[in-house]
């Protein structure tokens, strides 16, 4: 696990769970600009935090009628 620094805590805190869990549902339906501006920090400390973190953040274009389906391994 990585080492979190104050401003991490502090938003866990705030938001009443862990960045491993807050940031991939934030990202998910808000985008990365949007999720940065509610966390109340730069695009450039969430894409530190994400990397620290080792959350991947992939983007995908879907062509009419695919879709995604999305898989959590448990660990």
């Amino acid at each position: 696990m990585a080492r979190k620094t104050r401003l991490m805590h502090e938003v866990e805190e705030k938001h009443g769970r862990t960045l491993e869990r807050l940031l991939p549902e934030m990202v998910n339906e808000y985008g990365l600009s949007d999720t940065a501006t509610r966390l109340g920090v730069s695009k450039a400390t969430l894409g530190y935090w994400l990397l620290k973190l080792g959350i991947n953040v992939r983007r995908v274009a879907l062509a009419p009628g695919e879709t995604l389906e999305v898989k959590r391994v448990s660990r």
